[in-house]
């Protein structure tokens, strides 16, 4: 798929020497109810805030993902993250997307929410999302193909929406039919 393209160098890239580790976060996993609940609008964007973004981070690459909303560590506040290929890592809180194309796309998608289960998911093909960075700084970005999916995955996640919920009731009950709660921590 196409890589990203912006309008501006966002200034909401962070530096692979400054992520945290796994102490006090891991993943939860379907069927947790703190995954079907709205999040909160995150009103704090201090040291606590970006402390929690770098483990996030961590986390996401440790687990191999592309994405991790922080409904899926347990936190019910509107942020999350994204790394697609070799690009920088993003940070978007309180995001909303202002703008998507007409034109869409179908691309197979999982969830480290929901490990194992993967499933074609129409989505617009270009969005424009708003959003502050993890230093409390406003920007706009224009995405398209893989990160635009990626980013509108995970804002799904903070409106307590899953991918699962994107597809017809007999395809969604199939899949659930294979899916295994794992056992293990991500840790």
């Amino acid at each position: 798929m196409e890589k990203k393209s912006t309008n501006q160098t966002p200034d909401i890239a962070i530096p692979p020497s400054d992520l945290g580790t796994l102490d006090d976060i891991e993943i939860v996993y379907y069927p947790d109810e703190v995954l079907r609940q709205p999040a909160a609008t995150v009103k704090d964007m201090g040291d606590s805030l970006r402390a929690t973004i770098d483990r996030m981070v961590f986390l996401m690459r440790h687990a191999r993902g592309i994405g991790l909303a922080a409904p899926q560590v347990g936190i019910l506040e509107r942020f999350f993250v994204v790394q697609v290929d070799n690009d920088p890592v993003y940070v978007f809180i309180n995001p909303s997307i202002v703008g998507t194309s007409h034109e869409t796309g179908v691309y197979e998608e999982g969830c480290l929410s929901i490990p194992g289960l993967y499933a074609d998911v129409k989505r617009p093909s270009e969005i424009q999302v708003q959003a502050w960075n993890e230093n409390g700084r406003p920007f706009t970005l224009n995405a398209d193909g893989m990160l635009a999916r990626v980013i509108l995955h995970e804002l799904d996640h903070l409106n307590g929406v899953l991918f699962l919920d994107h597809l017809s009731d007999r395809k969604r009950e199939k899949l659930l039919q294979k899916y295994r709660k794992p056992e293990d921590s991500t840790r």
